[in-house]
């Protein structure tokens, strides 16, 4: 695999680890007031997105051992799940937000 590949493997990595840590964030803040205001529905979805995250983190890891041909599923797989996961934790700060 060429240098240039390896970097720009490394980038999209490096992008999605990023997005993933700043999700990671907003939970951890998330879960903190929802244990702080007993909200049980909330801290059940919490717990849920947190195992999601943690998937997320072993097939971001596993991306990066993949070959060139499973690369590009391995990505597009894990953005989607990205973005899915970004778009339920928005939804438990609107639900927040309205309370």
């Amino acid at each position: 695999m060429s240098t240039p590949t390896n970097v720009a493997k490394q980038a999209v990595h490096d992008k999605i680890e990023s997005q993933v840590k700043t999700v990671q964030a907003k939970l951890d803040t998330l879960k903190a007031r929802a244990e702080s205001a007993k909200a049980d529905a909330e801290l059940k979805s919490i717990a849920d997105l947190l195992i999601k995250k943690q998937a997320i983190d072993r097939k971001l890891n596993e991306l990066k051992k993949s070959s060139e041909t499973a690369y590009q599923q391995a990505r597009a797989d894990i953005e989607s799940r990205v973005a899915e996961l970004k778009k339920s934790v928005q939804a438990i700060e609107i639900k927040f937000k309205a309370a």
